[in-house]
C-alpha cells in the first residue's frame, strides 16, 4: 500500500484495536487520539492517504471539523467518518465522504478503504 492511513480515535483501546487490525491487513498506519493530533500529523506526512476518524472527540475539533478541513486543505485524502451518535443523515460529511455507523466490524472499515483505494 502506497498511502498512509490516519486513525483519529479518543478511546485509547479501540484505536489501538483499529490500527492494529489495519496494520495486519497490509496498511500503514498512524494513530492520533484527537483531530488537533492529527491535524499535526497531516501536516507532517504528505504521504496519508486516507482519514479514519471519529466525530465526537475531545480538542477544538470535532471528527466532523476535521473532515471538512481535510476535504479542502488535503482533497486528495480519502475520508471516512465513523460516529455512535450520529446517523449518515444528521453528519455533515465532506462530498465523497464515507460514514460507518458503531459499532462496526473493522473488515467493514477495510473494505471501504480498499474499496476507495480501487484495490
Amino acid at each position: 500500500m502506497t498511502s498512509k492511513v490516519l486513525v483519529v480515535e479518543d478511546e485509547p483501546l479501540l484505536l489501538m484495536n483499529i490500527a492494529d487490525e489495519l496494520v495486519e491487513e497490509g496498511f500503514d498506519v498512524i494513530e492520533s487520539p484527537n483531530a488537533d493530533h492529527a491535524m499535526v500529523q497531516l501536516a507532517s506526512n504528505p504521504e496519508i492517504g486516507v482519514l479514519f476518524t471519529d466525530v465526537d472527540m475531545p480538542g477544538s475539533l470535532d471528527g466532523l471539523a476535521l473532515s471538512s478541513i481535510v476535504h479542502k486543505r488535503w482533497p486528495h485524502v480519502i475520508i471516512i467518518v465513523t460516529s455512535g451518535k450520529l446517523s449518515a443523515e444528521k453528519a455533515q460529511l465532506p462530498p465523497d465522504a464515507i460514514f460507518i455507523a458503531k459499532p462496526y466490524a473493522v473488515t467493514e472499515l477495510i473494505c471501504a478503504i480498499n474499496a476507495q483505494l480501487g484495490e
